[in-house]
């Protein structure tokens, strides 16, 4: 017997990059092991010298195929086995190990709209429908599209073992939201990237498309986001360490080194309206949904918690936008004496 496994890796696509595959048969009992592809046509190479490496790092049951078959989440190495320049997982490795004793947990907020050829899914042709608000959570087939390849999509990342811990209908008709977490910030970035290629996967059977686009509807409409939910021991047990995070974050250049990390596109989707801060200010505040970063209510009340990063894109790079939280708010932390 034999089992497929569905090899899965982020190409060089700029400014946003895309997600690739392909399949490989293995022997039943066969491991899984290194594999090449043609970098030049993901942008990861040129014609001449066009082998890349596929490194394993991540596997997990394939619900689409199910049986023994697998989805594999790979690294991109050169043929000498140094990480590709678009290996961005790479450098969050050494962050996340050297940080590893403050316990560093994210939950990560993925938003996202399905489209019908050039249309949200659930906008009329060549118009427009009622304003966004009721759509939010709501029920029903004149407020509500797309939710059968929601609940597909949900089954196939349960069945996959994922940290999946909820879903929601956002405030524009067919844009909708999961959330992968809490886990550590290198499983919730491959368990996002796996997500969104079931994602993906899933609209494809549909003959709809799902995209990560920040501002997919210009206008009076919300953005999509990948809000980024995040906590250390210390913050979970010292309000003090929550308000040195929120410092850390706003500290100096941080800011600006942040968001321009944080998915192309973001000034168009942070302008100070929609739920949002303006790109190039930071703040701060509990319960503040305008803010930057948001202090839950009940962590204030509480004394601890986590804070929730809003600034991140739907098109961001989870294995970015944790190496940078971690890094500047343990290394305050640290600083401060908090761990």
């Amino acid at each position: 017997m034999s089992y497929k496994a569905e090899y899965i890796w982020i190409d060089g696509t700029e400014p946003t990059a895309k997600l690739r595959s392909k399949t490989k048969i293995l022997a039943d009992g066969e491991a899984l092991s290194i594999w090449g592809f043609d970098g030049s046509s993901t942008n990861q190479a040129e014609g001449h010298a066009s082998d890349r490496v596929l490194q394993p790092v991540f596997s997990c049951p394939d619900p689409i195929r199910g049986g023994d078959n697998v989805l594999v989440l790979c690294e991109v190495m050169n043929i000498d086995m140094t990480p590709h320049a678009s290996n961005t997982r790479a450098l969050l490795r050494p962050v996340a190990e050297q940080f590893g004793d403050q316990e560093p947990i994210f939950g990560i907020e993925q938003e996202y709209t399905f489209f019908d050829g050039i249309r949200p899914l659930g906008f009329p042709v060549g118009g427009f429908p009622a304003a966004q608000g009721g759509y939010y959570c709501g029920v029903g087939s004149d407020e509500i599209f797309g939710r059968e390849i929601v609940e597909k999509h949900l089954d196939h990342c349960l069945a996959a073992g994922l940290s999946i811990s909820g879903i929601n209908a956002e405030v524009m008709p067919g844009q909708w939201e999961f959330q992968v977490g809490p886990v550590g910030p290198l499983e919730v970035s491959d368990q996002l990237w796996i997500a969104r290629w079931l994602l993906y996967r899933t609209a494809e059977d549909f003959n709809v498309s799902a995209t990560l686009n920040p501002k997919p509807v210009k206008g009076d409409w919300n953005g999509a986001g990948a809000h980024t939910n995040f906590s250390t021991k210390a913050m979970r047990e010292d309000y003090r360490a929550i308000i040195t995070a929120c410092e850390a974050l706003g500290e100096g250049s941080k800011p600006l080194d942040h968001v321009k990390n944080y998915g192309a596109g973001i000034d168009e989707r942070l302008t100070g309206l929609h739920e949002t801060a303006p790109w190039n200010e930071f703040s701060y505040g509990v319960s503040d949904r305008g803010a930057s970063v948001r202090i839950p209510w009940q962590v204030e009340k509480d004394g601890k918690g986590y804070i929730e990063d809003r600034r991140p894109n739907a098109n961001v790079d989870p294995y970015v936008v944790t190496r940078l939280i971690v890094d500047t708010c343990c290394t305050s932390l640290k600083k401060e004496g908090l761990v």
